[in-house]
This record gives C-alpha cells, sequence and structure tokens, in this order.
C-alpha cells in the first residue's frame, strides 16, 4: 500500500507545479476555446497594432485590459472584440469573470 500511496503523491506534485513560462507568439489573434484560457496567452505584436480576441466557447468571457485603464469588453459566444495597442510595453489582461484561470499578456514592441 505504502508504494502506491508514493506514486499518488508523486502524481499530484506534478500536477501542481507552476506552468511552465512560454515565450509570446506574433500575432494579432486570440482565441477563446472550449477550456477557460486564452490561445495564445502571451502575444507581441508592433506599437499600433490591433488585436482581436474571439470566442470560441459556449460561454461569456471577456478581456480586461488591466495595465489599460481596466477597460471591460464582455464578449459572448462567437462574437470578437478588438484593441488597438500604443507605446512599447507590457500589457496585462484577463478575464474578468475567470479571472483566476483566463490571464495573459500582450507585448507591444517599437514599430519598425
Amino acid at each position: 500500500m505504502r508504494p502506491l500511496l508514493g506514486i499518488v503523491v508523486a502524481v499530484a506534485l506534478v500536477g501542481c507545479a507552476a506552468p511552465t513560462p512560454t515565450e509570446p507568439v506574433a500575432t494579432d489573434q486570440v482565441d477563446m476555446p472550449p477550456s477557460y484560457k486564452f490561445v495564445p496567452a502571451d502575444i507581441t505584436v508592433a506599437d499600433g497594432t490591433t488585436v482581436t480576441w474571439t470566442n470560441s466557447d459556449n460561454f461569456t468571457h471577456s478581456v480586461r485590459l488591466v495595465d489599460d485603464g481596466g477597460e471591460v469588453m464582455v464578449v459572448a459566444p462567437g462574437e470578437s472584440v478588438s484593441y488597438t495597442f500604443t507605446g512599447a510595453g507590457l500589457h496585462h489582461y484577463d478575464c474578468s469573470f475567470h479571472a483566476n484561470n483566463m490571464k495573459g499578456t500582450v507585448t507591444v514592441t517599437e514599430a519598425s
């Protein structure tokens, strides 16, 4: 019984490990698939780019621009919202309805 308990504990600890950070993806499109997450969550765009979030889930979500005045854009299933980012820097966003699970960033770089 003890070896089984050790395996269960090891599996549980692996499941609790912090997610590995990923490099931002160069795109201006973010999807909200049926899974309570943004895909990709972390993106990079040039200054002046309009980013579009599309809700492909069956539930209403939002895009709350945490670093840009806290604007909340509600996105019903099948709908999209867009925002144009100006000024280089890191911008955080989340879903105000599901902020514990749905978070992301937009890294804005100088336009070339």
